[in-house]
C-alpha cells in the first residue's frame, strides 16, 4: 500500500506552522543573483502542485502520461509571487497539496505503473512521478525554511 496522501498530510502539518513563522519581508527578500526568494521558491511549489496534478490524474485515467515538462522560472515570474502576500501563498500551497492527497489515495493500485513521460525525460512509473514530486517539494521546503540539512533533490537547478 502506497503511503503518498499520508506523506503529504503529513508534511502539510508539519510544515506549515513553519512556513507560517516567516514574516512577509524576510520571505520577500532576495538571497542573491540567480537564486528565488521564499516566496518565489513557494511559488514554484504552488506550480508544481499544479502541473503534477494533471500528471497524476491523466496517468491514472488514461494508464499512461506523455507532456511537456515546464520552464519553472518562466512560470515563477509570470506567477509574480515576489508580489503575493506570504500568507497567501502558504494558504494556496496548503490547498493545493491537501487537494492533491485525496487524489493520490484514489489512485487504482493498477494503475501506479502506468508509465510517464516528462519533456525528454526517460519514461518512468507513476509511481515514481508521485515520490518525486514529495521529495521534490521536501528539497525545496528544507531552502525556504533554511534548514541545515536539505533533502538532496539531483535534478534541482535553484
Amino acid at each position: 500500500m502506497h503511503d503518498f496522501a499520508e506523506r503529504l498530510r503529513r508534511t502539510v502539518a508539519h510544515e506549515e506552522p513553519l512556513l507560517r513563522a516567516i514574516t512577509d519581508s524576510s520571505a520577500d527578500a532576495s538571497p542573491g543573483e540567480k537564486r528565488w526568494s521564499k516566496k518565489q521558491e513557494l511559488g514554484h511549489l504552488v506550480d508544481s502542485a499544479i502541473n503534477n496534478r494533471v500528471r497524476f490524474v491523466r496517468a491514472a485515467l488514461d494508464g499512461r502520461f506523455e507532456g511537456p515538462s515546464y520552464d519553472s522560472g518562466g512560470w515563477v515570474e509570470l506567477g509574480g509571487y515576489g508580489q503575493v502576500q506570504w500568507a497567501e501563498l502558504v494558504d494556496l500551497w496548503k490547498a493545493l497539496n491537501i487537494a492533491l492527497a485525496p487524489l493520490v489515495s484514489r489512485i487504482p493500485e493498477e494503475q501506479w505503473t502506468a508509465q510517464c513521460r516528462i519533456g525528454e525525460s526517460l519514461p518512468a512509473s507513476l509511481e515514481f512521478v508521485v515520490d518525486d514530486y514529495i521529495q521534490h517539494m521536501q528539497h525545496h521546503l528544507d531552502r525556504i525554511l533554511s534548514r541545515e540539512q536539505v533533502r538532496s533533490y539531483p535534478s534541482a537547478k535553484k
